[in-house]
């Protein structure tokens, strides 16, 4: 019998949302399953270690994004968000998904710099979330998690900032540790 999906969210301001998710993923592909890691934000213009690694294990990585808000122009995000949308909307109905990793999501959905309802309308992602295949586990992660998506979680964790070194020993994301 199959199990029910579960919804976990990774959301606050410390470090370790995206580490939260790839444990998550590792877990799941040593049992089998088949696991499709989609990523909001970041760009395909660039390389992570996780998708190196993810790819290495034979899991679809895909950066759905063009970099963080202040890289591009307002269009542009709007257009890769909505782009974004349309590819996890169609993917959120596969049931041959057994876990489905939707990274940086939360980020996504708390953009105020530019509108982006029409694009990557909240609703739609609630809707879409509730009428996924019932057994489809949906990890989201990223900083501030909108309180509906919180509110159908079945795990939220809010991972708080206690002390990094960017703010307190000025130093810069470094390979392996934050990409």
């Amino acid at each position: 019998m199959p199990q029910k999906g579960m919804l976990l969210v990774y959301t606050g301001d410390g470090k370790g949302k995206t580490t939260a998710s790839l444990g998550v993923t590792l877990r799941a592909i040593g049992r089998g399953m088949k696991v499709k890691y989609y990523q909001f934000i970041k760009s395909p213009e660039r390389t992570y270690g996780e998708q190196l690694a993810l790819r290495k294990l034979g899991v679809e990585t895909v950066q759905l994004g063009i970099g963080f808000t202040w890289t591009k122009t307002p269009e542009e995000h709007r257009e890769a968000l909505a782009t974004a949308w349309q590819t996890v909307k169609e993917e959120l109905k596969n049931e041959k998904t057994d876990v489905l990793v939707l990274d940086e999501l939360n980020n996504a959905l708390a953009i105020t710099r530019f509108p982006i309802d029409d694009v990557l309308p909240l609703s739609e992602v609630l809707e879409a979330i509730q009428n996924r295949p019932e057994s489809m586990h949906l990890v989201i992660t990223g900083r501030s998690a909108h309180p509906a998506i919180l509110e159908l979680a079945d795990l939220a964790s809010t991972i708080d900032a206690t002390k990094h070194y960017y703010a307190e020993q000025d130093v810069k994301a470094m390979k392996g540790l934050e990409f």
